[in-house]
């Protein structure tokens, strides 16, 4: 009989410390519901006691989300253990996740603490959380830079205080993967009662080995993985979820072990997520990226002809994406495009699907044929566009050779319009000016992106900007055969962001 591997994902978490990843509540919630539908095991919701808009995300997915178990990150503090519980307290399935770091340049250098004093505090930690959730795991930041004699050591302390998953994290990404699978081993031989719990890992992606050192790890016997959808995380980023399942599946040759994920909704999640962090996927990217299953060389086209085998290991309809793919047009009705949002494994409401369809409709008038790529943007800035407090209704730019760009905007709220004008150096920062305007919020730009969703002049363009303010950083996605128009709606969209988090926080 296959052992279960339980799938942990950390997306909402670790995935949304990626600079400029910042969710809202209702994003994170939009999230973890099509992780549910996905099929985790796990879902960390977030670090609840690290911010007010932290705690109430995991608050609400803890109430609405159905299916996984639900967990929250806690230091090894009393204020993170308390904050986490109370987060966590309606939620049907839950885990508190405490941590504290046992290597020595962590317990010198940043805690100023003793390897005594941190095994005390992890113990501690164990026990309080095992007072809010009968599921705790706990997790040794840095552990394979830590002294093995002494992670075993604080992994048995902490199994005695009741930890259910044990957790070794690989936290800078330091360990190669017969070095880390080896470390699993020891860990398996040297730490009593450890068969009777989940041994986990955790690795990110700094040498480009997190995926690799996570199946070193399931061959060593480890029987969690913790991850996040695409990869994405702090600094080079996490282990990505849909590689390693991806991996269990395709090689149970090597890995005769069983995920529980409905692996045909893993395109679709990824799709999700980096629209709405706003990190796009990278063409070449393993599973779910443009060019995964794409073929340009004569040789390779009329081998996948004769066998889709030749040069496919996996079955693209596996992971979501339809093998055949449907070119769309102006002719086309309704129920065409119903069933092409449907088979892109989308669930919208009638009322999404209508805001879809009159934007299809729109672009299909200007386009002679509308891709897959050209379908997901104009659901992505139809339908899962933030809720917006001001909203573009027009935008017009004078420019050329010899002209001052000036650009003149309209954004309405409710019943109230406002039309401002600005001169810029060129049409995107006569717009931008002009907007700013209305906002009246200070801030900086700090990255501006243009990407066409497929090759033609014609195409949907998208454009992504960052902003930063105190800190905090806001991300605008537009997208439009416009890609003025296109730059604009990313603009309002961070705009609005920013001003909704000013307007909660009272600032």
């Amino acid at each position: 009989m296959q052992e279960k591997i339980y799938i942990f994902d950390t997306t909402l978490r670790d995935g949304e410390q990626s600079p400029g990843a910042s969710l809202y509540p209702e994003e994170k919630l939009q999230i973890a519901q099509q992780l549910a539908r996905l099929g985790v095991d796990v879902i960390e919701a977030g670090f609840p006691i690290s911010s007010r808009g932290d705690f109430e995300a995991v608050k609400q997915i803890a109430e609405n989300v159905e299916g996984p178990i639900i967990c929250g990150l806690a230091r090894a503090k009393e204020e993170d253990i308390r904050a986490a519980g109370e987060a966590l307290k309606f939620a049907k399935r839950k885990r508190i996740h405490t941590f504290i770091a046992t290597s020595e340049i962590h317990m010198k250098k940043k805690l100023e603490m003793t390897p005594d004093e941190v095994k005390k505090a992890a113990v501690e930690a164990v026990k309080l959380a095992k007072e809010f959730s009968e599921d705790v795991e706990f997790s040794a930041e840095d552990a394979t830079r830590s002294q093995v004699d002494f992670l075993c050591e604080v992994f048995e302390a902490v199994l005695e205080a009741g930890a259910t998953t044990i957790n070794v994290p690989d936290t800078v990404g330091y360990a190669l993967p017969w070095e880390f699978g080896e470390l699993i081993r020891k860990i398996r031989e040297n730490v009593r009662g450890i068969d009777k719990v989940i041994l986990s890992v955790h690795c990110h992606n700094d040498l480009g080995l997190a995926v690799a050192n996570s199946l070193s790890a399931l061959l060593a016997g480890a029987r969690q993985v913790e991850g996040t959808i695409n990869g994405i995380g702090e600094r080079a980023g996490n282990a990505a979820l849909e590689e390693v399942v991806m991996g269990i599946i395709t090689r149970q040759d090597i890995l005769p072990l069983r995920v529980d994920v409905d692996t045909t909704q893993i395109y679709r999640t990824s799709r999700l997520v980096s629209d709405l962090t706003g990190i796009p996927i990278q063409p070449n990217k393993a599973i779910v990226g443009e060019n995964a299953f794409a073929h340009e060389a004569g040789i390779h086209v009329h081998g996948v002809m004769k066998d889709r085998r030749t040069y496919e290991i996996m079955d693209p309809r596996q992971v979501g994406i339809p093998q055949s793919r449907i070119i769309l047009g102006k002719h086309s009705g309704r129920h065409a495009f119903e069933e092409k949002v449907k088979e892109l494994g989308y669930e919208l409401s009638k009322e999404e699907l209508s805001r879809a369809y009159i934007r299809f409709k729109e672009v299909a008038d200007r386009k002679k044929g509308i891709t897959d790529r050209d379908i997901e943007a104009i659901i992505a800035d139809e339908v899962y566009a933030p809720p917006e407090v001001l909203r573009l209704d027009f935008v017009q730019v004078t420019s050329g050779s010899g002209l001052l760009p000036t650009a003149t905007v309209r954004l309405v709220r409710e019943d109230a319009s406002f039309v401002e004008s600005a001169v810029g150096v060129g049409p995107v920062d006569a717009i931008y000016k002009a907007i700013a305007k209305v906002f009246a919020l200070s801030h900086q730009l700090v990255d501006f992106r243009v990407e066409s969703i497929t090759g033609e002049t014609e195409a949907i363009g998208e454009v992504m900007v960052r902003l930063e303010r105190e800190g905090r950083i806001y991300s605008g996605k537009g997208a439009s055969q416009d890609i003025l128009e296109a730059a604009a709606k990313a603009y309002v969209q961070a705009l609005n962001k920013l001003l909704a988090f000013t307007r909660k926080e009272g600032r």
